[in-house]
């Protein structure tokens, strides 16, 4: 646990090393290896392993069931670092003071202000992406109610699949309030109701409470989970876009326990310039 964090804390404060501290985590046993105990009622190959490329298993309902412990499997560290990334330099959709704050950040000169470096919560977008830096989710799926469970700080959300419309004045969170529906085997997901503290990546690009972020979950195979995520936050962007990251299913194991402000030694090292 030490270890995930100061790779995170590194980049906050120095973005190129950083940088290669969280690349260096790419060495290290698949996560969550903790334990090797097999998942009961799941597909497996002659050889016992979790057959990846399996139907797609569905609930009693004949809605795709997402349910498992899912990590990014394709260009992890891309929306992590740069939630822009897909945008050529110097066109990225960003407001010019967003702009600005974001330069300041990546320079390190508000290391010690980022959420991870006080062990305040990732929020959504880079919760979604945080499994690249080797902490996992895990999907819990009900009829009316999804939870998901997030290795990073130990948090969980609620996302609520029984039809209600998203409340009109939500109580600001780091998480926000979402509510989900299906688009045929589509699971879409809108939260709203953002503090406006949550960094959308580890370079720093900003939020607001203006911040709506939609997530559509295609479970393609088995084994294998698709995530496009849309950003749309008019008071810092130009515009909304997508990216799209591909998750894979780990079987066989569970999350570990994440306690963030343990003994922390990080805050004080982070001084900026």
């Amino acid at each position: 646990m030490r270890s995930r964090r100061k790779a995170l804390l590194g980049f906050i404060a120095n973005p190129a090393a950083g940088a290669l501290c969280i690349l260096s985590l790419m060495s290290m046993p698949a996560v969550a290896q903790w334990l090797n105990y097999p998942t009961p009622d799941i597909p497996r190959t002659p050889d016992g392993k979790p057959n990846l490329l399996a139907p797609v298993p569905r609930t009693s309902d004949d809605r795709p069931d997402l349910s498992g412990i899912w990590q990014l499997d394709k260009n992890p560290f891309k929306y992590l670092n740069n939630i822009t990334a897909d945008f050529i330099p110097g066109e990225p959709p960003t407001q010019p003071w967003a702009e600005a704050l974001t330069k300041e950040r990546i320079a390190g000169a508000q290391a010690s202000e980022s959420p991870a470096a006080r062990c305040l919560p990732p929020g959504i977008p880079i919760l979604d992406s945080s499994s690249a830096a080797g902490y996992p989710l895990k999907i819990v799926q009900g009829p009316k109610l999804m939870i998901v469970l997030y290795e990073a700080m130990s948090q969980f959300r609620q996302i609520f699949l029984d039809g209600r419309p998203p409340p009109k004045d939500p109580n600001p969170s780091w998480l926000g309030y979402s509510v989900g529906r299906w688009e045929r085997d589509v699971l879409v997901i809108d939260t709203a109701g953002f503090n406006g503290k949550t960094w959308l990546d580890l370079a720093g690009h900003p939020s607001t409470e203006a911040l709506r972020v939609t997530e559509r979950f295609q479970r393609r195979d088995f084994g294998h989970l698709e995530l496009q995520l849309t950003i749309d936050d008019p008071r810092a962007y130009t515009k909304p876009w997508t990216v799209t990251q591909t998750m894979q299913l780990a079987a066989d194991t569970e999350l570990l326990e994440y306690v963030c402000n343990e003994n922390e030694k990080d805050l004080q090292h982070l001084v900026g310039r």
